[in-house]
């Protein structure tokens, strides 16, 4: 399997005899994931995407990659939760955190109408500036206020820059494929178009149009992407539970769950992996936070946060439990050099490169956190290619399906995310009946 759960560092948390107890329990929720027969079962359109995605649509969301590179100079990518986190966490893992400053011969991407902040939309033109643009806008409706306003702002702009029929060859709409404001106003307007899935929510989304069209256009190879993706889906599906470490993935975080660890962090020691780890909290906060449950989702980039959490993670209270992805190669070997004076005391590690000192620097901290308490899950990948980054996303939707049903909730609804929206389209001065009632309430 291209990642490999290693348990080396649980024993003196996790036993054997739990792991084996829990299975039935395991089983049978990826029993419920495979039939379809579990609560949300109509957003389990990811499932098996990996072997069904070579569609007319995939030819064209190429082609619309293509066109991008040529006509811009800058993409401006609008979404909000996973209609950018995908995308943005492949780009980053992939190529580089640092992608927008390399050397390359592709547009620079960047991600707006994900907040609400005017002073980063101000910064956002100043970089447009004198450069040619064009827009992806994804939302299902249309509606969501932050990318909503973030689209209209844009749209402006390029109307004003190009143009109207100008502006119409620069936008890329993501939507519902029949209706919705947004939907309605492409067909108006002659957008290109491509789909959101009805059966795939926006946080398993990422092999879907929502995240393969900016991901193209920064020149990664999609076929690489979904065929990792399918290789999961033929390992995970096929392997028996002892040897399956997606599943098993899913049990240990159960197991400790249960015995009161309620904090999971999610740690990498390579700065790349920073924005695949926001991905993750989404898709494990929003599937599992609900009745009450759920396992906090949180997530740190090793060294540098040691020097900020590690006193917390050390000797903090005892509610939490690190997810350790173990990165084991590097793209470039940077050898430390000598230095005749030494007066920083490191010429013991001259002639190493740094990425073995960053693998001796994993080690010694999950030995660190072991001896402190905190139960460490190793899971090992290879490296950062294209499918690594595909065999990760549905690794770890999979397991996210199975560790939901293990914990007794629907993994695919979010009715909690409601709230905040209702509040604040009433203190805005929303119309309607509901959003009334709503203003009275909060002025009690």
């Amino acid at each position: 399997m291209a990642i490999k759960l290693n348990k080396s560092y649980l024993s003196d948390f996790v036993s054997d005899a739990e792991i084996s107890a829990i299975r039935g329990e395991v089983e049978n929720a990826l029993k419920t994931t495979k039939e379809g027969t579990g609560a949300g079962s109509d957003f389990l359109g990811w499932y098996d995407l990996p072997l069904r995605y070579k569609t007319e649509e995939y030819d064209e969301i190429k082609k619309a990659a293509e066109q991008i590179k040529k006509d811009c100079d800058v993409l401006i990518v609008i979404g909000i939760g996973g209609s950018y986190l995908g995308a943005r966490a492949a780009i980053e893992f992939i190529k580089s955190p640092l992608y927008n400053s390399l050397k390359k011969d592709t547009p620079d991407i960047y991600f707006s109408g994900n907040n609400i902040s005017s002073t980063q939309m101000k910064e956002l033109f100043d970089i447009c500036e004198g450069r040619d643009v064009c827009v992806n806008v994804i939302s299902k409706s249309g509606k969501t206020t932050e990318p909503a306003i973030s689209f209209r702002i844009f749209r402006e702009y390029l109307e004003k820059k190009y143009g109207e029929e100008g502006a119409k060859n620069r936008i890329y709409v993501t939507t519902d494929k029949s209706r919705g404001a947004l939907k309605q106003l492409a067909d108006q307007k002659g957008y290109k178009t491509f789909v959101v899935p009805d059966d795939i929510g926006g946080r398993y989304s990422v092999l879907t149009a929502v995240g393969l069209l900016p991901i193209a256009v920064a020149g990664c190879d999609l076929d690489a992407i979904m065929e990792g993706a399918a290789q999961a889906n033929k390992e995970l599906l096929s392997a028996d539970y002892d040897n399956n470490s997606c599943l098993q993935y899913a049990a240990i975080r159960n197991i400790l769950y249960r015995g009161g660890k309620k904090v999971e962090i999610m740690a990498c020691y390579e700065s790349a992996y920073a924005m695949m780890a926001e991905w993750w909290k989404q898709l494990y906060g929003e599937s599992e936070g609900k009745d009450g449950k759920g396992i906090l989702p949180d997530s740190v980039i090793y060294s540098t946060d040691l020097h900020s959490l590690g006193q917390i993670v050390q000797e903090g209270e005892r509610n939490i439990f690190e997810t350790v992805v173990d990165i084991k190669t590097s793209r470039n070997e940077v050898i430390i050099p000598s230095d005749a004076e030494d007066k920083d005391e490191l010429n013991y590690i001259a002639g190493k490169s740094m990425h073995e000192v960053n693998r001796t620097a994993t080690e010694a901290t999950i030995l660190a956190h072991s001896s402190g308490l905190v139960p460490n899950i190793v899971l090992e990948l290879d490296g950062r290619t294209e499918a690594d980054f595909g065999y990760m996303v549905y690794f770890f939707e999979l397991a996210c399906a199975v560790s939901g049903y293990t914990l007794g909730i629907n993994p695919f609804d979010q009715p909690g995310v409601e709230a905040y929206k209702n509040n604040m389209f009433a203190l805005l001065g929303k119309k309607g009946e509901k959003f009334d009632e709503i203003r009275a309430q909060l002025k009690k």
